[in-house]
């Protein structure tokens, strides 16, 4: 693995396991804030650096009658302030590279959304923001073929870049997790998992997304122990009346529990001297 980094308080790819956390789209200012304020509190308490992360708009929704959110210019404020407030880096999603400038100049970390993840003039204007740049391996790429978005990000002059596992398309609305990509990414980038999209069922419920959330302290367990650097998590204090991809995100009331297993994971992998062996 080359080139850790850090962002702001947060080290990637230094040792130490990191959390990406939020709801998937900002629904209000008022949710957001409480969002960030519960799950840093959490973090905290357990010492794991934060990423706050939620998206000003989810452009690439199934259906056009989905909530997308409040938009650019609305969804940077509530970012910015929220970075501001609570001391934390923000992460958010960007779709074009027009949005690449404004939305840099808001938040700490740009990513790139799996669709897109091949997507040149995007990567190139994400990289050329100077912020740190998260692309999610798309659902069709094989792993090692992500060395080209981080080519493309590294030549455009950016060197603090991860890679972010969400599952890979098996069938027809349904994905599948290949532990094996894991040490295959992370000999590109420092390497992130992302439980919650891994156990989504694309577009299987009547023109939304399904899920298994009972599978994200499995998968995110099983990543850990495999050696990433940092673990993404879309969290919700109430996911069956969340505004976007509810079905299969981790309540809040769970993260707790699920970090305290991550830990020990984390700890014991460290305590055997293996996972900076892959």
């Amino acid at each position: 693995m080359t080139n850790p980094f850090d962002i702001g308080n947060v080290p990637v790819g230094r040792g130490e396991l990191f959390l990406i956390a939020g709801p998937c789209v900002i629904e209000s200012e008022a949710h957001a804030r409480k969002m960030a304020d519960a799950i840093q509190r959490i973090a905290s308490d357990l010492g794991v650096p934060y990423i706050f992360k939620a998206s000003y708009d989810k452009a690439n929704r199934t259906s056009i009658k989905s909530f997308r959110g409040p938009g650019l210019v609305e969804g940077c404020r509530i970012l910015r302030g929220i970075a501001e407030s609570n001391g934390l880096p923000v992460l958010t999603d960007v779709h074009t590279p027009q949005d690449c400038k404004p939305v840099g100049e808001a938040v700490d970390v740009l990513q790139i959304p799996a669709f897109l993840c091949r997507q040149t003039d995007l990567l190139v204007a994400a990289a050329e923001t100077g912020r740190a740049i998260n692309v999610k391996k798309g659902q069709f790429v094989a792993p090692w073929d992500m060395r080209h978005a981080v080519e493309k990000i590294h030549e455009s002059g950016n060197q603090r870049v991860s890679l972010t596992e969400r599952g890979a398309s098996f069938g027809y609305n349904n994905l599948v997790v290949d532990m094996r990509a894991l040490p295959v990414l992370r000999g590109l980038a420092p390497v992130v998992f992302d439980g919650t999209h891994s156990v989504q069922t694309p577009s299987a419920a009547n023109g939304v997304s399904g899920g298994q959330p009972e599978f994200i302290p499995v998968l995110t367990r099983a990543a850990v122990a495999a050696g990433v650097d940092g673990v993404f998590l879309e969290v919700h204090d109430n996911p069956a009346q969340a505004k976007s991809d509810g079905a299969n995100a981790l309540h809040l009331d769970k993260l707790k529990a699920v970090l305290e297993q991550l830990l020990a994971v984390h700890q014991a992998v460290n305590s055997t001297g293996s996972k900076r062996s892959i």
